[in-house]
């Protein structure tokens, strides 16, 4: 499996940015779909965005398209997301997920979880 740090998150004002980072340490990094999810307090937690393992491909939740863009750098075995035009209602902690499948989009795609970042957005 790959271990998985997240950072970045933070306190903004709505309409303000941040890009969080996800660090991947273990197996191949590039060998894994990498993504994003959320969950606020008293919600499930629910997908926000995926990227193939090439990167040639992401896929987004219709909350946060065209404000949210998730990329990867392999060299690094990293991957990023930055959100613009942040919304109070984007308020939750953020994780990051990896697994084998060709995208993750769901909580049965995970192979692994990273601890969690809190975003918090005010109005």
């Amino acid at each position: 499996q790959v271990q998985l740090v997240e950072s970045g998150g933070g306190l903004v004002q709505a309409e303000g940015s941040l890009r969080l980072s996800c660090a991947a340490s273990g197996r191949t990094f590039s060998t894994y779909a990498m993504g994003w999810f959320r969950q606020a307090p008293g919600k499930e937690r629910e997908f926000v965005a995926t990227i193939t393992w090439s990167g040639a491909t992401t896929y987004y939740a219709d909350s946060v398209k065209g404000r949210f863009t998730i990329s990867r750098d392999n060299a690094k075995n990293t991957v990023y997301l930055q959100m613009n035009r942040l919304k109070p209602e984007d308020t939750a902690v953020y994780f990051c997920a990896a697994g084998t499948s060709p995208v993750v989009r769901s909580t049965a795609d995970i192979e692994s979880w990273g601890q969690g970042t809190q975003v918090t957005v005010s109005s």
